[in-house]
């Protein structure tokens, strides 16, 4: 508890420090190796990238079980020494009381944040009306609470990712989960600087942003208000390609010619550490 606690308030003082950061998302204990030795200072799992290595497709439907999810942040979490963050979803819950069991198993597997979402799985109603989505908050929040360390958690609007791009209402959502007590704000699926710049400036909490636009860089999104940057499933999807490209190959010229690539050797001795 001592070393998940110190951990915890490292990740704390992230969101506060003056300038912004990277939070790459691994999708199991070998690529979290990897990404802790490029030097990055916290890492967040990633449920598009936990599906896909399960063969299965993301979403609020929780094709990925919480038992599931929980087992991979524990794999992670003990794979290097830096802060970890889980990509909770809906928090695999459709009741407050579910929500806060939930933040409580995510402390127990060894992380120090983690995030809820607005989105119900309810295919008729996607997202939760926003009543809904302020209790299941405020559940969190107090769950996070109880906790013996301070627990970091995340609130996403998940508007833009279910077609509805409705600005004003997706800033009303933020503000509201940031008034329910949430340490960050995020609303994946936005793709234009100047909608980061308006949610960033909407709320005083830190702003995680996934930057969809391939154009954006880190000091663009920096200027523009983001506190915190993730990934997403954007590392995994890279490493299915890449061995897409190399099976392609194979099967299609008979040649090996991708195995001469020095980044694969790279990255196999950097999972073979210890922490």
């Amino acid at each position: 508890m001592e070393a998940q606690t110190a951990r915890a308030v490292a990740f704390r003082e992230l969101h506060e420090a003056a300038d912004a950061f990277v939070i790459p998302n691994p999708w199991d204990a070998g690529s979290a190796k990897i990404l802790a030795r490029l030097g990055f200072k916290a890492l967040a799992t990633t449920s598009s990238g936990l599906a896909a290595s399960l063969g299965v497709r993301d979403g609020g439907l929780a094709l990925v079980t919480r038992e599931e999810t929980l087992a991979n942040a524990a794999a992670i979490a003990a794979a290097t020494e830096l802060p970890v963050s889980t990509d909770l979803e809906n928090c695999y819950a459709e009741t407050p009381d579910g929500v806060g069991e939930t933040i409580r198993l995510a402390a127990a597997a060894g992380v120090v944040g983690g995030s809820i979402e607005d989105a119900s799985g309810n295919v008729s109603q996607p997202i939760y009306p926003l009543d809904v989505a302020v209790e299941r908050v405020k559940a969190a929040v107090a769950a996070a609470g109880e906790l013996p360390f301070p627990f970091t958690l995340t609130a996403r609007s998940e508007n833009f990712l279910h077609g509805i791009t409705d600005l004003d209402d997706t800033i009303a959502r933020l503000r509201a989960f940031e008034a329910a007590g949430a340490d960050v704000l995020y609303c994946p699926g936005i793709t234009d600087i100047d909608q980061v710049r308006a949610v960033c400036s909407a709320v005083d909490k830190p702003v995680n942003v996934l930057p969809l636009n391939p154009a954006w860089t880190v000091e663009q999104l920096a200027e523009a208000g983001a506190k915190r940057i993730s990934l997403g499933s954007a590392l995994s999807s890279a490493a299915y390609g890449a061995a897409l490209s190399g099976a392609r190959e194979v099967a299609e010229k008979g040649s090996f010619g991708f195995t001469a690539d020095p980044a694969a050797r790279e990255a196999g001795a950097m999972m073979d550490t210890e922490r």
